[in-house]
């Protein structure tokens, strides 16, 4: 292509930005940023979990069950940072020690690393749950 058309293509695209209503603009920015810097993760590499299936529980009591099953918090992770349970499949992101869930049914929930096959759930404020979660199979 000639100067001048690439030049014509690049003011006439700037023109239609600057006067056409709202929806010239694309996504709504405003709508995909954070809500708070509560639900940031932390800072620190980048990375995935292992793959496989993950069980979650509460701890149980000293005259019962060592630990108690929640069958609804149980997911399983695949390729590409993605995950899955029974209510649908999403997304997660994992920066240096925290786990966030940032699409799907479990968006939102946040989960620190404490070691290769274990996650332990963060309550919204930032502190620890009870709920531990443990990858128990590697089937992908």
């Amino acid at each position: 292509m000639k100067t001048r058309y690439v030049f014509l293509l690049i003011v006439s695209a700037a023109a239609a930005a600057a006067f056409l209503p709202g929806g010239a603009q694309g996504q709504d920015r405003n709508a995909s940023r954070p809500q708070s810097r509560a639900a940031a993760p932390a800072s620190g590499m980048l990375g995935i979990l292992q793959h496989g299936n993950w069980q979650c529980a509460l701890p149980g009591d000293a005259g019962g069950e060592a630990f108690v099953e929640v069958p609804e918090e149980a997911f399983r992770i695949g390729t590409a940072s993605s995950y899955e349970n029974p209510e649908g499949n999403g997304i997660y992101l994992l920066r240096g020690t925290e786990v966030v869930f940032t699409r799907g049914p479990k968006k939102d929930q946040r989960f620190r690393v404490l070691g290769e096959n274990t996650l332990q759930k963060l309550n919204s404020d930032g502190s620890l749950s009870k709920l531990i979660c443990t990858r128990v199979s590697n089937t992908n």
